[in-house]
């Protein structure tokens, strides 16, 4: 039986992957994330599972190579964590690209409804038997303009909930999804004309920081902004400036930009060291959720049957369905890659 280190292990996560697991691996549960600190606890097994936060760095991949092991299996879709330069030729990486586009895309809209219908403030106010309306004022969604930068499938999911709403939805993407009732316009229309602007899009070199100052003097006072993708799409000292100023109306963050160390974990009884996260979970209209928005499960169940189903394919010498092939260019398959003709990013000597 196959042994495979599990970190940043949770109890929902182990719930799942006990489940489906079927006697397959023995899995290594490690409460810690994965870095250079870690690693170690990696030895002898013969693969592992990481997640979202884990620092992947040189080091640790050189680790692992150390070890014998070959197979990262990533229980996410995002892998901006890894160093790829470091990993090609020793470490195959493997994710779930797609795990429930839904429960991401019905979060996004649970933000965006609490923070206009102020849920999370009447909540606490009725725990106290404050049952006053004053200062719980809304807006209709209804007939506004939400700006979706972002078309991949939990943004397409995100387009039609708007719709059933009623709202007027435009949209940005660097690569516009094809055949599809989507109204696109240039990144700096969406941010003029937006009454909400909400973030579907991976984290690359162009994406970083794609909310910022500039961006935000082009908005419309008091605009709202969501995010569920990932944290440095958003300069956050920027954000917190512009609520401040009251540019931004109101902002729900699943992501932030130096999430790494803090989300997933208890700090109640400790002061955050984080300047701008402890200010930005002060502000009164600002809702900051853990990066929870995966967290249904359908998802869970769909994280771990993909996550078994890589690690499947690695052991049995078969394709690899979900590598990624990160040495060819844009992250893009060539007709010469590896991927193409062997099923396998790269080849053991």
């Amino acid at each position: 039986m196959k042994k495979i280190a599990f970190y940043d292990a949770k109890p929902y996560d182990k719930d799942w992957f006990d489940e489906l697991n079927n006697s397959r691996y023995k899995f290594k549960y490690i409460e810690y994330k994965l870095n250079s600190d870690t690693v170690q606890f990696a030895k002898g097994c013969d693969g592992v599972i990481a997640f979202v936060n884990d620092e992947i760095n040189n080091e640790v991949i050189n680790a692992l190579h150390s070890m014998g092991i070959e197979i990262l299996a990533m229980r996410c879709a995002g892998y901006n964590n890894i160093d790829f330069k470091a990993a090609f030729g020793k470490l195959h990486v493997v994710r779930v690209p797609s795990y429930s586009p839904n429960a991401v895309a019905e979060h996004t809209m649970a933000l965006l409804l609490s923070l206009n219908r102020k849920i999370h403030k009447a909540y606490n106010r009725t725990r106290d038997y404050n049952f006053s309306l004053t200062g719980l004022t809304g807006f209709d969604l209804f007939g506004k303009t939400i700006g979706i930068i972002g078309t991949g499938k939990i943004g397409q999911v995100f387009i039609d909930i708007c719709k059933g709403f009623g709202m007027n939805v435009i949209a940005y993407d660097l690569y516009p999804a094809k055949d599809m009732d989507i109204n696109y316009v240039s990144l700096d229309e969406l941010f003029k004309q937006s009454d909400i602007i909400s973030l579907h899009c991976p984290l690359t070199d162009q994406t970083h920081h794609i909310i910022n100052s500039e961006s935000l003097s082009m908005m419309k006072d008091g605009v709202y902004i969501i995010n569920t993708s990932r944290g440095a799409l958003i300069e956050s000292e920027a954000l917190l400036k512009a609520i401040r100023d009251k540019k931004v109306g109101a902002a729900g963050l699943d992501v932030y930009e130096e999430e790494s160390e803090v989300f997933y974990e208890d700090f109640s009884n400790s002061i955050i060291d984080d300047e701008i996260l402890a200010q930005l979970v002060a502000l009164p209209n600002v809702i900051v959720t853990s990066h929870q928005a995966f967290l249904t499960n359908e998802a869970l169940k769909n994280i771990a049957d993909t996550t078994l189903k890589n690690l499947d394919q690695f052991f049995a010498g078969e394709t690899l369905e979900n590598e990624i092939c990160y040495h060819c260019d844009s992250g893009k398959v060539e007709e010469n890659c590896s991927k193409v003709q062997t099923g396998y990013c790269w080849i053991s000597e």
